[in-house]
């Protein structure tokens, strides 16, 4: 009986035993580490030129987790020891030895030195480069990231730095969003370029309560409002406002000629904005006075309401072949043609930077209609 005792509670023991040895295979515990180290490189008081390396090899101790676990290091990169500003390269890691893109290095350092002032003129420089790797597990189901751990910090004294830093260039499209189209980007139409400019962009637009205005048709953050316009050259009667909102707030709705002027100045781009008197003007042969700019009576009637009609006076004489109905918006500092367009199969097509467009004949005593909420047309 004795001995039956002692066998039990020897079996008992050995299955309590291998129960916890299941547990920690099975159902790891998740130890929160309290340092990993990122060593220095070999040679690191040697000169690393960036432009003429293909990478930085860079290796680390792995965090204890408590477990063999599938790590992710991500790269830091900043011109101060104290990391007070840095930037996070893009590349990710799973393993404890890196090579680390020396094109991805130069970019972020170059960001952080024309961030503190720098410009291109003051590139190649040497400087002084701070690196630390972040290692994390990833994300929980509620994407909150796990096991984040930062290394210590180490430094490359003598780094030679080329601008690795693409050009700013002028926006190629500019869409206005507001009350006026529901904050819908599907129903934004694009800004047109003045003919002979790269930045210049010009609509006809009908504006009420708030607008902005962006280079791509999206929410990216790129969207500019009141405070990001550094001049407004016209104000036509809109009543122009900020109201606090960061919108563009127009006080009195109506159609307005909306001018929108890009300028590339240092590595930003700087908005100048022109709300001016809704112009369109007949030119040509229609006209009965021919070639004159703004000839009296030739103005197109402004309609009222946002998806009305813009209508010409009855043609004073026949449109002929080689010359064709001619309209334009008029540009201050351009000729009508930089921003004339027309209509083609019920579509308003605009010239832009294009050349001549087609010409469109028509009889005396017709009318151009336009409507600039749809881009659409005719002319009976």
């Amino acid at each position: 009986m004795k001995k039956s005792i002692i066998f039990a509670s020897l079996l008992a023991g050995i299955l309590m035993f291998s129960s916890c040895e299941s547990d920690r295979d099975d159902n790891p515990v998740l130890n929160e580490p309290t340092a990993f180290t990122l060593n220095v490189p070999a040679y690191v008081n040697t000169v690393y030129d960036l432009e003429n390396s293909t990478s930085l090899e860079l290796t680390c101790s792995q965090p204890d987790y408590g477990y063999t676990a599938a790590t992710t290091y991500t790269v830091e990169v900043s011109t101060t020891q104290d990391f007070a500003s840095f930037e996070t390269l893009a590349s990710t890691y799973t393993t404890a030895k890196m090579n680390v893109a020396a094109d991805e290095i130069a970019g972020a350092a170059t960001t952080l030195k024309v961030a503190e002032g720098a410009v291109d003129a003051d590139f190649p420089m040497e400087t002084a480069l701070y690196f630390r790797l972040k290692a994390s597990l990833g994300n929980d189901q509620f994407g909150n990231e796990l096991g984040a751990i930062y290394s210590n910090v180490i430094s490359l004294p003598n780094v030679k730095l080329y601008f690795a830093l693409p050009p700013v260039l002028v926006p190629e499209n500019i869409y206005i969003i507001g009350d006026h189209n529901g904050w819908d980007w599907n129903k934004c139409l694009p800004m047109t370029l003045v003919y002979g400019t790269d930045n210049m962009f010009w609509r006809m637009t009908y504006l009420t309560g708030g607008w902005k205005f962006n280079t791509a048709l999206a929410w990216d953050g790129g969207e500019v409002g009141y405070n990001g316009v550094v001049e407004y050259k016209a104000n036509a009667g809109a009543g122009i406002s900020g109201e606090g909102s960061g919108n563009i707030q127009v006080s009195n709705p109506g159609w307005y000629l909306v001018v929108i002027t890009a300028n590339v100045v240092g590595r930003d781009i700087q908005y100048t904005v022109a709300i001016n008197e809704p112009e369109v003007w007949m030119i040509g042969d229609v006209t009965g006075v021919d070639w004159q700019d703004r000839a009296e009576g030739w103005r197109l009637e402004v309609p009222t309401t946002a998806d009305g009609e813009f209508v010409s006076p009855a043609f004073a004489a026949n449109a002929t072949p080689e010359n064709g109905v001619r309209v334009y918006c008029p540009i201050e500092g351009h000729d009508p043609w930089h921003s004339e367009f027309m209509v083609f199969g019920e579509k308003i097509v605009y010239r832009a930077t294009g050349g001549d467009q087609e010409r469109v004949t028509a009889n005396k005593g017709q009318k151009l209609y336009l409507n600039f909420s749809n881009d659409t047309g005719r002319i009976e």
